[in-house]
């Protein structure tokens, strides 16, 4: 099982991933090992994910989400609340 997630940043911004296990992944971004980009962030929470049989499938589905501008990602996580 993979998920696609979608994490909220202190400064508002938006980070997408994916992982087999999110409560790992969010404690690697929280402590500041979990990528580049939220090293330098202060993570608030997981705002969006989406479950996968396998990973080729949550990689497709991140790659078409992170080409996505912030207000299509955002009317994602927004319908679903």
């Amino acid at each position: 099982m993979y998920f696609l997630y979608i994490l909220e940043c202190s400064d508002g911004s938006l980070y997408t991933g994916i992982t087999n296990n999110l409560d790992r992944r969010f404690q690697e971004h929280a402590s500041g090992i979990g990528g580049r980009y939220t090293r330098s962030k202060h993570i608030l929470k997981i705002v969006y994910t989406e479950e996968f049989s396998d990973r080729a499938s949550a990689l497709r589905r991140e790659a078409q989400v992170k080409g996505w501008r912030r207000e299509k990602k955002i009317a994602l996580f927004r319908k679903t609340t």
